[in-house]
C-alpha cells in the first residue's frame, strides 16, 4: 500500500488543523498510526486506530485535543488536531501496519507516507 499524507502548514497556538492520509492499494485491512517527529527528536506514536476505527489509543501529551479516524471506503485516516500547542510541532507521518492490535511501536509499521510538516507558533 502506498500513502500520501497531507494537510499541515503554519498555525497559531490553540488553532485547529487536519491532517489527512490517502492509501492506494487492493485493500485498507490496516492498522494505522500517526506518528511525528520534532527536530533532534526520535519519532513519536501519537495515534493509532484499529481496522474498524472503533478502537483509538492516543499518546497521553495529545489525549483530550487530537482524533484520529478512518473512512473506510475511502481509504482514508485523517488526524485532527485541537488546541494545538508550539511543542505539536513536528513532522507527521501516517503508517499502516498488518497487526491485529494497535501498536505504538514504530516498526510493527511496513507501510509509511511521506510526512506533512505542522508548525505551531506560539
Amino acid at each position: 500500500v502506498q500513502l500520501q499524507a497531507s494537510g499541515g502548514g503554519l498555525v497559531q497556538a490553540g488553532d485547529s488543523e487536519r491532517v489527512s492520509c490517502r492509501a492506494s492499494g487492493r485493500h485498507f485491512s490496516y492498522v494505522m498510526g500517526w506518528f511525528r517527529q520534532a527536530p533532534g527528536k526520535s519519532r513519536e506514536f501519537v495515534a493509532g486506530i484499529n481496522k474498524s476505527g472503533h478502537i483509538k489509543n492516543y499518546v497521553d501529551s495529545v489525549k483530550g485535543r487530537f482524533t484520529i479516524s478512518r473512512d473506510n471506503a475511502k481509504f482514508m485516516v485523517y488526524l485532527q488536531m485541537n488546541n494545538l500547542k508550539p511543542e505539536d510541532t513536528a513532522i507527521y507521518y501516517c503508517a499502516a501496519s498488518p497487526r491485529f492490535v494497535i501498536t505504538s511501536t514504530a516498526s510493527d509499521y511496513e507501510y509509511w507516507g511521506q510526512g506533512t510538516q505542522v508548525t505551531v507558533s506560539s
